[in-house]
This record gives C-alpha cells, structure tokens and sequence, in this order.
C-alpha cells in the first residue's frame, strides 16, 4: 500500500508528530489520479495551442477573436486507468463557422476508445448484457453506464457496422497474397462448434487487412463459393497467390472464382498431417527433415531434399505422398521475392492473430 500525505496546514511537523494523518492509495488509485492530471494538462496545452495559433486575428476595435472561456461543466470520462473527472477548457471563437473542437476529448464523449473497443470482445467471449456493469466497475472503479440496455444498443449498432463492411465496394482494393483458413470457435453455442471462414491479405505497399469474414458451420467448397463469389461480385479481383491448409474447399472455389490465382500449401498442416501418418519413433527425425525442404535455399534443393526425405522413410509411403504429389503447391513460395518466403509457406497470418510483415512490393 502507498502512503499519500496530503497538504497539511501550516505549522503542522509531520516528521515529529506519528498521529499525523495519511490517506492511503493504493497504486490504481494512484494511476487514476495521475490519468485525471496528466488528462487536464493535455486539455489546458490543446487549448493554448489553438490560442497561440490564432492570436493574431482580432475585430475592429483590436479585440482578439478567440479567446479562452473557462471550462465546460465537469464530467466522468472512464478510462483504461478508472473513471476520471474532467473539466474541458472551452474558447470563444468568435469567427463565423468555426468553433473550437478538442481532439483529445471530443464533446460528450464518456469512454475512451480503448474502453469502447473491448466491449465487443467481452460480448463474443460470452458476458450477457447485464454481466458487464459489474464485470467491469470492478476494473474501472465504474459501471461506465453500461447497462443492459446500453449494450443491447451498442450490440445492434455493431451488427449494423458488420452487415456494412460485408456489403463494402471492394473495386479499389488490391491484394498481392491472400491467407485462407476456416477457424473454430466455442462461442456462444449449445450444439455444433462455430466454424468462421477467414481471408486476410497484404496490399503490394505491404498493409495487412481482413478481407472476409464469414461464420458458418462447414469448410466445404460451397460455403467457400457463396464468399468468394461475394468478394467478387462487390469487384475484388484475385490476388497473385493464395496460402491454405490442403484439406480445405476453398481450393476447388479459388479455381472457378478466381483461376489465375496461385496456389501455396500451409507447411504448418502439412507436416502435422505428415507426422501424424508416422510411428512416433521416427516424428522427430521426419520433421528435421521436411523443415529442411522448406527452408532450402532454392526450389531445385527443395525438389532434392523432399527426394531424400521420400528415400529415407521409404517404408510409409502413406506419410511420404503426402508431400510428394503437392510439391508444386508446395513449393509455390519460391516464385516470389526471397523476404516473403517465411510468410508465404504458412497460414499464420490468420492462425496467430494475423500477424504478417512484409516488406512492400509491386504485383509480380
């Protein structure tokens, strides 16, 4: 626990005196109170600023025309630190058709963004609407006006945004590789698992986005075709080359949707696939040797280590095939810039979170 000893009068030793009084923060409330000033210094800068910018403008009689004028009534503002109480400086623009607008607490304005954002991902994890006044005053120090009521409209306002972005103009994308996988959620169900259809790509200036999005309960082709036919319809046009787990009906949909489109096996599915067709005894020693076609240096090395990894477990042919008839699908990778290759041979650009960095490049 900190001790926080506030002003005391004058006079008053609280060196020699052990009863003088101390009010105990503790370190949340510590950083609650650290936001709120930090909060109203940023406030009191902005408004400066914008003062400073304009000082030199006044009316006939040498009057400035935007001046300061005190602050708004006061207001609760939860943040990622707890519940803070502002007062938002106010200036008098006395300009026509301009007005003073602070970027950093925009008017009415009662939770920061970040507080708002989580609320979604609270939703799908499973807090019913009356779990989350409690849920979080607990980490706020607020219920934030969150009642039922307000995240049942919050709830409509964000499947309205959802129904919008599924419906997108998409003619002025472009998209040099495309992730695709089906990924299983336990969400909100009492049966079957939520299986979600997922495409994520990278634009030739290297920015990574979530081009679909899709719930259903199956990864067959048909399911695949109702998407990419969206996506097309709406004008996306393909991208150079797409990265997937074989086992998915997205293939047989990419070559009627988009047949020009590329086609790159995940080598993360290929060799659980792989080892799983093995004894255990020999997992370890197949896995060094498929992570060494991979991660060959050229395509003709590629073609020679997956050879030698054909000879060496010659006795599973089960498991060797698995490989052997998709080399070309799953050496696509090396048609493409060298600095790509680590991104290109898998799908986890979907599978951890989207993660991809690619350096920029043009369509080949």
């Amino acid at each position: 626990m900190l001790k926080l000893v506030h002003s005391l009068p004058d006079g008053v030793d609280t060196t020699s005196d052990p009863e003088t009084p101390a009010v105990s923060v503790d370190l949340d409330e510590l950083c609650r109170l650290a936001a709120q000033q930090m909060l109203a210094t940023a406030l009191l800068g902005e408004r400066q600023r914008y003062l400073d910018a304009h000082a030199h403008l006044v009316d006939e009689a040498g009057r400035r025309l935007v001046v300061g004028n005190g602050y708004a009534r006061s207001r609760e503002v939860v943040t990622g630190a707890g519940p803070v109480t502002v007062e938002a400086p106010r200036v008098n623009d006395r300009r026509d058709g301009e007005k003073f607008s602070s970027l950093i607490l925009p008017a009415y304005m009662r939770r920061s963004p970040k507080v708002t954002e989580v609320l979604p991902v609270l939703y799908l994890r499973g807090l019913s609407t009356g779990d989350f006044a409690p849920a979080l005053a607990g980490f706020l120090g607020s219920d934030a006006g969150l009642s039922p009521s307000t995240i049942s409209r919050l709830t409509t306002a964000w499947q309205a945004e959802h129904a919008d972005w599924e419906t997108r103009d998409l003619s002025g994308r472009d998209y040099v590789y495309w992730w695709a996988d089906g990924v299983h959620f336990n969400v909100r169900l009492e049966t079957d698992r939520l299986c979600c259809l997922v495409i994520v790509g990278v634009r030739p200036d290297g920015t990574k986005e979530l081009v679909a999005l899709a719930d259903g309960y199956r990864e067959d082709t048909e399911s695949w075709l109702d998407l990419l036919r969206s996506l097309k319809t709406r004008g996306l046009v393909g991208p150079n080359l797409a990265v997937g787990d074989g086992a998915l009906g997205f293939w047989g949909a990419l070559r009627e949707v988009f047949p020009a489109t590329g086609e790159q096996r995940c080598w993360v599915h290929k060799t659980a696939n792989v080892l799983a067709a093995l004894p255990k005894r020999l997992q370890p020693a197949a896995k060094t040797a498929i992570t060494g076609i991979y991660n060959a240096e050229t395509r003709t090395d590629a073609i020679d280590a997956a050879r030698a990894f054909a000879d060496e477990f010659a006795e599973h042919p089960k498991a060797t095939k698995k490989i052997t008839s998709e080399l070309d699908t799953l050496l696509a990778f090396y048609d493409y810039p060298v600095e790509h290759w680590i991104h290109l041979r898998t799908t986890d650009a979907i599978v951890n979170r989207c993660r991809v960095s690619l350096a920029a490049s043009g369509r080949r």
